[in-house]
C-alpha cells in the first residue's frame, strides 16, 4: 500500500465514450476531462443528478467498461499501475486483491448459498474453509440477515436481503479500495447504520472509498469530500468541478 498522506489513486483527463453499434456506429460522449485523487482512510462522494455518468466512472475503476482516453492509475510503494492499460487477464487478480466493488444488484451463481457468496472472497485469497464460514456468518449476522436465510440461494431473497448480501460480500475481504454504487438503495435505517459503521471501519483501517450515496443522512455522515459532476452546456459529456467540495461537517455547517 501506499503511506495515508499519498494518494493511492488518481484519475487525470479521463474521456469515456460509447459506440452505439445499434444506432449506426453513433458516438455518444459521457465524460469528458474527469480528473480526481483518493487517499487511504478517505471517503470521496460522487455528487450529480441520475444518468450523469457517476457509475460509469466506478465501472471503469472496476475494469468493467474500457477507458477512451485518459489515465487512472493506483500508486504503490513498489511504482504506480496504470488501469487503462492493464491486460484483461490482469483485472482478476486486480479485483481479488485491491479493488472491491459494491453495487445495488447482486450477481452470484445460482443455487449457491448465501453464507457461500459471502466466503468466496476470503476463499479465494486462500483462507481456511472453517475461518471464511465463520466470518461470514458474522457479516450476515450484523447486517441482520436472518439465521434461516444463510443456507438458502440469495437468488429468492427480497432486494433488501440481496443488497445485504452483497454488502457483506464486499466488505469482508477489506480491499485497499473499495467501490460503493449506492449501497445504501434498498435497506432500512437499522441497516442503513450498519453500513456506515462498516464505512467508516474501512476508513479506520487505510481503505480509499469512492462512493455514490443518494441518501442525503449517510452521504453527509460518511463523505470526507464531496465530487460534484457537473454537465457540459449543450452536451451529453460530464466534468468535474475544480476543486472538491467540502462536506457540512467540514465547514461546520
Amino acid at each position: 500500500m501506499t503511506s495515508l498522506t499519498h494518494p493511492f489513486l488518481s484519475v487525470d483527463a479521463l474521456h469515456k465514450a460509447f459506440v452505439l453499434h445499434g444506432q449506426g456506429g453513433m458516438k455518444l460522449e459521457v465524460m469528458r476531462d474527469l480528473s480526481l485523487t483518493l487517499s487511504p482512510g478517505e471517503c470521496l462522494v460522487l455528487a450529480g443528478p441520475s444518468g450523469i455518468g457517476k457509475s460509469t466512472l466506478l465501472k471503469m475503476l472496476h475494469g468493467s467498461y474500457r477507458v477512451t482516453g485518459g489515465t487512472l492509475r493506483l500508486h504503490f510503494e513498489e511504482g504506480d499501475l496504470s488501469l487503462e492499460t492493464l491486460p484483461a487477464h490482469a483485472w482478476h487478480t486486480l479485483r481479488r486483491d485491491v479493488i472491491g466493488y459494491v453495487s445495488q444488484f447482486l450477481r452470484v451463481v445460482p443455487r449457491v448459498p448465501a453464507v457461500e457468496v459471502v466466503m468466496e472472497p476470503l476463499l479465494a485469497r486462500g483462507a481456511g474453509e472453517a475461518e471464511a464460514r465463520v466470518r461470514a456468518e458474522s457479516m450476515l449476522a450484523r447486517l441482520n440477515l436472518p439465521e434461516r436465510l444463510w443456507h438458502l440461494a440469495p437468488g429468492t431473497f427480497s432486494g433488501g436481503e440481496q443488497q445485504r448480501v452483497n454488502i457483506a460480500r464486499g466488505f469482508i475481504a477489506e480491499h485497499p479500495l473499495l467501490l460503493l454504487d449506492e449501497p445504501t438503495a434498498s435497506l432500512d435505517a437499522a441497516n442503513r447504520e450498519v453500513v456506515v459503521e462498516l464505512i467508516q471501519e474501512a476508513k479506520a483501517r487505510g481503505a480509499a472509498l469512492l462512493g455514490i450515496f443518494h441518501d442525503e443522512d449517510v452521504r453527509e455522515r460518511v463523505a470526507d469530500r464531496l465530487l460534484p459532476l457537473t454537465p457540459y452546456i449543450g452536451a451529453n459529456v460530464v466534468t468535474a468541478q475544480p476543486t472538491a467540495q467540502p462536506t457540512a461537517e467540514e465547514t461546520g455547517r
